[in-house]
């Protein structure tokens, strides 16, 4: 048995999920997500006190890594539903900055020229105090591959510890050359 697979899912009170032949169609206020279910191994159901219920038609033990990642995808499309997902990025160096024109930010990044990252339809992106950039949307996957495409733009180095990094994370500094 699954662990993480055979746990319900609680559907927050604002949010609306439907399971319709092999899909679940969640609605929110942040936005609506629609995921597939392979309706031969899994079955999705609702109970009266909006808890949602992933169960194995299958009796194999090989099933039950792939049930819980199955929950766990469908538990993280319900929070980006109802609350959302969001990250933020920290720059620092000297003359590090960023500005945002349309869908489009623009990064000042110790390069001899600004560097462009085109942001994707569903992203929503704010640039706070020009070093710290906010970035949120309704599916978990691409809020973090957006941000690791940002954070690869200028890894943080560890000598000075200059570049982008998520906040929070820890930085592992060297000592300098000594003489």
């Amino acid at each position: 048995m699954s662990k993480l697979g055979k746990k319900p899912i609680s559907i927050p009170k604002d949010t609306k999920v439907k399971v319709e032949n092999g899909k679940l169609v969640m609605t929110g206020p942040k936005g609506s997500k629609e995921l597939t279910i392979n309706d031969k191994i899994f079955t999705a159901t609702i109970n009266d006190d909006k808890i949602l219920n992933l169960k194995k038609n299958k009796k194999d033990s090989s099933l039950n890594i792939l049930w819980g990642t199955t929950r766990s995808i469908i538990n993280s499309a319900l929070i980006g539903v109802s609350a959302g997902h969001e990250k933020i990025l920290e720059l620092s160096g000297v003359g590090f900055r960023a500005n945002l024109k349309g869908n489009i930010l623009n990064l000042q990044i110790g390069f001899s020229h600004d560097v462009s990252y085109k942001i994707p339809e569903n992203i929503k992106v704010l640039v706070e105090k020009n070093t710290i950039i906010k970035i949120s949307g309704v599916d978990k996957e691409l809020v973090g591959k957006v941000t690791s495409e940002i954070k690869m733009l200028k890894p943080v180095e560890p000598y000075k510890a200059k570049g982008i990094k998520e906040r929070g994370q820890y930085v592992l500094r060297k000592e300098g050359k000594k003489k």
